[in-house]
């Protein structure tokens, strides 16, 4: 087995193009860094279907996992490091650098290598004019290389290092148009907001394995699924809490998603890459693989539904009334994780798997799409001045409307089995709440699909509200950008069928295939209420019912949306601004939720454009930290400074003045008499002889 034998060499590829940007990118034509990074990443995609099909054979359906250990990476003399766990007993564990391959990494190698191949397809034509061309494929050849490091790796701290990879090329990516300052601040905002979540995920980390003795998922899940927990175990409740909290960061979650709206600074195929099938998704990855641990933590699993459903419906109404394409769509991919950690709160962890499957697909179709039509509209990605373009960018247009009609949940797109997977999931939860987390992420459905159609129809219908400079240079991509929006939209037509659900007849093979990974799944399932024969058509009428709904709500919004944008002209009204707004203001201004991080962290209130040098929260912490803080320190410092001065003073005059130098002093005030007479000079001492000899002789004469 070739490729299973060697899916170490897959995260290579891409490694190697990286390497050759940046040590000889400069001098290379751009043909040679499409051949080489471009081809990277196909050579990595076509290993990846190997060791896919390969994989398969190998574990005949069992889920049984392949693992590829390389060499161990920290240990000591015997490859391992002994420390004391948290029972006293002594304990050792050593990290690999080890490749690892289920269904789940299996999943999750195939669309992060065959849609980065896609978006490193498409980048050749939508950057062919830019500068820093070898840098820009340099960076994506590495992120992909850290993604595909995270994903194949068999334990948390090789998992760590792919997972600081991404968040660095996200940084470069982002401010990849340094020269800008609003890339520089957005890609210092994407750093720092992931570095607190990085924070958590090391904490979690550390905690399971002074708790368990392992950083490998294998020996992590085969304790976990030991017996030898109970439900709520308060250590693992913690580990699993703050692996979350990483989550959240990379994931974009309340409350550190903040970062994702402004990484749209970066070139468009970085925002199909790190929004559809790469970085945004390992926050859902990391959780996933986790499963064993969460199952363990109900608190835990509650708080991702939670904190899921109420990113799903607060991203939503933000993405209303945004005016800029990408920005529309940032917000919508915040929504979506939402939804994906909804599923994974409820323990529907194969449906939150399969939207971020069908998502990868009809997200990065959006994103490339929106890069097309600012291709056409010579850079400008303001809805309020498009319109009217289904005609002149028809490729452009076909493929975007069919992702708005998967993303919205129509049948028989895939967004519509995995999203009514999800709700359906939710709604049938044992816990009693989870119906109210339905309601939630059925109004977000609803939102979804008026904003999605709204940025249909004021991009591609309507009057034409451009200049008529830029109205005269609207034109179709090249190939090399359209190729891959039709193989996107292709893959958003029948992805879905992958997860047909036995109420509409099929075998939801997608879950299947799954089923091995999350084996205590079961024990979710157990705790929930058992229809019955009897209640087993009641059950699938049930399911049926909300699918119904769900559908529906995505032709009520896409309606309200056709009413209001459809034939909108230069001065076409927001109906929420006109029938409400303040809550249009609160919208249009993101909730004042950067605002208030603004306040909070610096001290500055910012209103629009407008800042006002406010005393709050920032300010006062850096009073207080300039005050009380240094001040204290400062003290501390002045205090010894005292002492020290007290402490020399005492010396000098009381030690030394009088106990040391006191009895010197007094006997040379004693010998002063005498000191009259010593000079210490020989000719005074001869002159003072001679002086006497002279006084003798002439004592002796006169007498």
């Amino acid at each position: 087995m070739f490729f299973l034998d060697h899916i170490w060499l897959i995260p290579l590829f891409p490694a190697f193009g990286a390497v050759m940007m940046f040590f000889f990118g400069r001098k290379m034509q751009k043909a040679a860094v499409n051949a080489i990074c471009v081809g990277a990443v196909v050579v990595a995609f076509a290993f990846a279907c190997g060791a896919a099909w390969q994989y398969t054979q190998f574990a005949h359906g069992t889920g049984l996992p392949f693992e590829k250990v390389l060499y161990t990476w920290l240990g000591s003399g015997d490859g391992h490091l002994n420390f004391v766990k948290q029972d006293g007993t002594l304990a050792s564990f050593h990290a690999d650098i080890g490749f690892f391959l289920d269904p789940l990494s299996t999943i999750w190698l195939l669309f992060v290598t065959g849609v980065g191949m896609l978006i490193h397809i498409y980048s050749t034509g939508y950057m062919a004019h830019e500068g820093g061309y070898y840098r820009f494929f340099g960076y994506l050849n590495l992120f992909m290389f850290s993604m595909l490091t995270l994903v194949l790796a068999n334990n948390y701290v090789l998992m760590f290092v792919g997972w600081e990879g991404v968040g660095l090329c996200s940084y470069l990516l982002i401010g990849f148009y340094f020269h800008r300052k609003s890339a520089s601040d957005a890609a210092n905002k994407a750093f720092i907001v992931n570095r607190i979540g990085d924070a958590g995920f090391l904490l979690g980390m550390f905690t399971l394995v002074w708790y368990l003795g392992s950083f490998r998922f294998i020996d992590i899940n085969a304790a976990a699924r030991s017996g030898h927990f109970l439900k709520g175990d308060p250590i693992l409740t913690a580990a699993a809490l703050l692996l979350f909290v990483g989550a959240c960061g990379k994931s974009a979650q309340i409350p550190l998603y903040v970062w994702l709206p402004d990484a749209m600074e970066g070139p468009t195929p970085v925002s199909a890459l790190i929004h559809a099938a790469t970085m945004v998704t390992a926050g859902v990855y990391m959780v996933a693989r986790s499963n064993a641990i969460f199952v363990l933590a109900p608190t835990a699993m509650k708080t991702v539904a939670i904190i899921g459903a109420l990113t799903a419906i607060f991203a939503a109404s933000i993405g209303l009334v945004q005016n800029d394409i990408k920005r529309v769509l940032a917000y919508s991919t915040v929504s979506q994780l939402g939804y994906m950690f909804l599923a994974l709160g409820v323990g529907a962890f194969a449906a939150g798997v399969f939207h971020v499957f069908t998502h990868a697909f009809f997200k990065a179709l959006l994103f490339l799409g929106s890069g097309s039509v600012i291709h056409a509209m010579s850079g400008e990605q303001d809805l309020r001045n498009m319109g009217d373009l289904r005609k002149r960018i028809p490729t452009t247009f076909k493929t975007m409307f069919i992702a708005t009609l998967a993303i919205a949940g129509i049948p028989p797109l895939a967004g519509f089995f995995s999203k009514d997977e999800i709700l359906w999931q939710a709604w049938r939860s044992a816990n009693g709440s989870f119906p109210y987390l339905w309601l939630i992420g059925f109004a977000t459905a609803l939102m979804t699909a008026f904003y999605m159609a709204r940025l249909i129809f004021l991009t591609f219908y309507g009057q034409p509200r451009m200049s008529h400079e830029v109205e005269h240079h609207i034109h179709e991509s090249p190939k090399s950008m359209t190729g891959p929006l039709v193989v996107l939209a292709a893959c958003s037509v029948v992805a879905g069928f992958l997860g047909v659900p036995a109420s509409l007849g099929g075998s939801n093979g997608f879950e299947k295939f799954l089923a091995p990974v999350f084996e205590n799944r079961a024990e979710i399932a157990s705790a929930e209420p058992s229809p019955g024969p009897a209640g087993e058509e009641e059950h699938r009428s049930m399911e049926w019912a909300l699918m119904a709904l769900s559908v529906a709500a995505a032709v009520v919004g896409g309606g309200l949306a056709y009413r209001y944008y459809a034939n909108a002209g230069k001065d076409y009204p927001e109906p929420i601004a006109v029938k409400a707004p303040p809550l249009y203001t609160a919208l249009y201004n993101k909730w004042f939720v950067d605002e208030a991080y603004d306040y909070a962290f610096t001290g500055r209130r910012k209103i629009g454009d407008v800042r006002l040098g406010v005393m709050g929260a920032g300010e006062a912490s850096s009073w207080f930290d300039a005050n009380v803080i240094d001040g204290t320190v400062n003290g501390a410092g002045w205090s010894t400074r005292a002492v020290a001065t007290l402490s020399t003073w005492w010396d000098k005059w009381i030690i030394d003045g009088l106990l040391v130098n006191g009895p010197a002093i007094l006997a040379r005030m004693g010998s002063y008499p005498a000191r009259l007479f010593e000079w210490g000079l020989v000719q005074w001492y001869a002159l003072v002889m001679v002086a006497g000899l002279v006084g003798l002789g002439f004592y002796y004469v006169w007498k």
